[in-house]
């Protein structure tokens, strides 16, 4: 259990890192955001990849959650823009 922990931090900081990369523009979003946003995506790219049939290609896999890194940086960084403008 604490190795799988330990491995989703890992992976979540890493896809977390990268879709913010990836992301264009400034991200006003903290490490731990980013981190929770990479595993968010690490565990539904998983998921949609399994879903559709690609568990076995892992550079589609990869592909998926980086895409969904992205995203998912991109709304924390949106939704916390938001509420520091009182909006």
């Amino acid at each position: 259990m604490i190795t799988f922990i330990v491995s989703a931090i890992i992976v979540g900081a890493i896809t977390g890192g990268l879709g913010r990369l990836l992301l264009p523009g400034r991200q006003d979003i903290g490490m731990v955001a980013t981190i929770v946003a990479g595993i968010v995506a690490a565990f539904v790219g998983s998921g949609i990849a399994y879903l559709l049939g690609f568990e076995d290609k892992t550079w589609i896999v990869l592909i998926v959650q980086l895409v969904l890194a992205v995203v998912c940086v991109g709304v924390v960084s949106n939704s916390k823009g938001n509420k520091q403008s009182g909006a």
